[in-house]
């Protein structure tokens, strides 16, 4: 009888294995030791660079903005959500008349309604255009809800105590401005350059859940958005020299773009902005109206909101024509008024 012998096979235990993803990639909490060593040897750089005067100008300007904006931001977030998630799409077809043309000055005169600046008006026009809302009169009422209402007009009014005119000025010229913007896209906007506004599924939830992940979503999406455009206003400001404020005011139609552009720059809440629009008391009164009509339609913050909200493509043709349109508006308004 023949005996087999079986001979095992070799393996080569030398053999490297394959690399994990995991090994090709570093961890979060590697990440994270390695970024708090770096702050720790880099400690004594960092403390002086913070406490160096244009830091400290850029994160008071950077916190007063975020102050300033988040309240009024998650205001709009939770009545963009009551919109989107409680008001039928019906309401608006019976609340808005069916022409468009007739639909953007009713909106336009609605934005008196809402307490709050453009951070606020942003998720509202986008839960208005998700509802079927004409964009037109969306953006209508976006322009002018943060300028009109009557917040806003009170605090013109507490800013300006012997130039009550500032208050009518004021509401006369944003409501022009929001309503001929609302015409002037409905003329000549397209739907390619309007991005719809994300729209979230809430199948199977029940309307409280519903809501509140409808807030989670806008919070997070607009939010960063806002942290962004406050980063912008605090660099801009604070590297930009004072002494080009003294030397435009003492031209008029340079004291008009100047602060127009300051308007742009500040990014301050409609709220507080006519405060700081009264401290400027070396400017005209039609150059102050400019900066109070234009920084609620147009800043830093509200134009990376609306790219964020509505599309790069929109933001980029709606934000100067409505900024060149603010500041004609103001002048015309202030040469009549004031």
């Amino acid at each position: 009888m023949a005996i087999t012998k079986t001979v095992p096979q070799r393996t080569d235990d030398r053999r490297n294995p394959e690399p994990t993803d995991e090994g090709r990639h570093l961890n979060s909490p590697l990440l994270l030791t390695m970024l708090m060593v770096v702050l720790v040897l880099l400690q004594s750089p960092i403390r002086r660079a913070l406490a160096a005067p244009v830091m400290q100008s850029w994160t008071t300007v950077f916190v007063a903005v975020m102050v300033q904006a988040l309240p009024f931001l998650v205001l709009g977030v939770l009545l963009s959500a009551a919109i989107a998630v409680f008001v039928p799409p019906s309401f608006f077809a019976r609340a808005l008349p069916r022409r468009p043309a007739l639909a953007v000055p009713v909106a336009g005169a609605a934005g008196a309604v809402l307490p709050g600046c453009e951070c606020a008006s942003v998720p509202v026009a986008g839960a208005l255009v998700r509802r079927g809302v004409t964009p037109a009169a969306a953006l209508t009422f976006l322009l002018s809800a943060p300028a009109i209402n009557p917040i806003v007009l009170t605090a013109t009014a507490v800013a300006f105590p012997g130039n009550p005119e500032m208050v009518l000025a004021r509401l006369v010229a944003s409501l022009l401005v929001a309503c001929a913007m609302g015409w002037l896209w409905l003329r000549l906007g397209r739907t390619d350059w309007l991005r719809p506004p994300s729209h979230l599924s809430y199948d199977g939830q029940s309307k409280g859940e519903a809501f509140w992940g409808s807030v989670r979503h806008d919070v997070m999406h607009a939010g960063g958005f806002l942290v962004v455009g406050a980063m912008a206003a605090a660099t801009l400001k604070a590297v930009a020299p004072e002494s080009w404020l003294r030397t435009a005011a003492d031209n008029p139609v340079l004291a008009v773009l100047a602060l127009a552009v300051l308007a742009v720059v500040l990014s301050i809440c409609s709220e507080a902005d006519a405060f700081v629009a009264a401290s400027l008391s070396q400017f005209s009164l039609t150059a102050r109206l400019t900066f109070l009509v234009v920084g609620p339609m147009i800043d830093l913050k509200l134009f990376a909101m609306q790219a964020g909200t509505f599309g790069r493509a929109f933001a980029l043709r709606f934000a100067p024509a409505t900024f060149a349109l603010a500041v004609v508006v103001s002048v015309l308004t202030g040469a009549v008024i004031l």
